[in-house]
């Protein structure tokens, strides 16, 4: 659901750009990314590069809608909407911080979000993402380079119908069925080892902390799972601003429940 939210300033923007005044899609569209932004905030989520980006390119945008001629934004101002998504995503994932992962993060556990498997998972579709807005951008800008006379409103010319809306559009769906699909198929087999780790009180003995972590590890692996060969690793580490309790690594294998 995060991610269609993120998603909407976008959404609203590509549907209006093609059947209303630019100067309303774009204000739309920023309105929209503003009260996304400002919710988002509210709600204290980490990391909104995604959003601040939104509103900016939407701003730049709204600009433009100003101060260029009427035939220069027929002509580019899709493109430009692509290219500024493009920018976004691809400088969140360079600088460490992919989009997808900030939106699946939400309301998720520390555990979760930390696993190794989450990271794989948000980087491959934010990449996936990232290819679609690349290959969006590149589609569409096509129609003006090769023929100067093509705009976004002419739908009687096949290639102005291909590039800007058939070929782009269906790279935005294809990223969106991938957004669906992989994160069923890229899961861990049982037989693999599993890391994790829980807090138990310093004092704790061994007996306690295996009991604490066969109960830890049962909760990550979901309903009609168990967890087995559970192993505590050697050494805690003392919680910062609480020296009365540790974090302890531990491992484990998964099963399906007995009954």
């Amino acid at each position: 659901m995060g991610i269609l939210v993120g998603f909407a300033p976008w959404i609203v923007y590509w549907v209006l750009v093609g059947n209303a005044p630019f100067t309303t899609a774009v204000l739309v569209a920023l309105a929209v990314a503003i009260i996304g932004l400002v919710m988002s905030r509210t709600r204290k989520v980490a990391g909104l590069t995604f959003e601040i980006g939104s509103v900016a390119v939407f701003f730049v945008l709204t600009v433009l809608t100003f101060v260029a001629s009427h035939g220069f934004l027929e002509q580019w101002i899709l493109s430009l909407s692509t290219a500024g998504i493009f920018v976004i995503t691809l400088a969140g994932a360079l600088a460490g911080a992919p989009f997808v992962r900030g939106f699946a993060a939400a309301g998720r556990s520390e555990e979760i979000v930390t696993s190794e498997l989450f990271t794989a998972i948000t980087s491959l579709l934010t990449w996936i993402w990232i290819g679609a807005f690349a290959g969006m951008t590149v589609s569409s800008a096509i129609p003006p380079i090769v023929s100067g006379d093509a705009t976004i409103l002419d739908s009687a010319n096949p290639l102005s119908v291909l590039c800007y809306w058939v070929i782009p559009f269906a790279l935005l769906g294809l990223a969106a069925i991938a957004s669906r699909i992989l994160p069923d198929t890229m899961v861990l087999s049982d037989d693999v080892v599993r890391e994790t780790s829980f807090v138990a009180y310093s004092e704790a003995a061994i007996d306690e902390l295996y009991y604490l972590a066969q109960e830890h590890a049962n909760r990550e692996v979901g309903a009609g799972k168990e967890a087995y060969d559970v192993k505590v690793g050697g050494m805690g580490m003392t919680l910062t601003g609480d020296e009365s309790r540790k974090s302890w690594p531990s491992t484990y294998r998964v099963r399906d429940r007995r009954r």
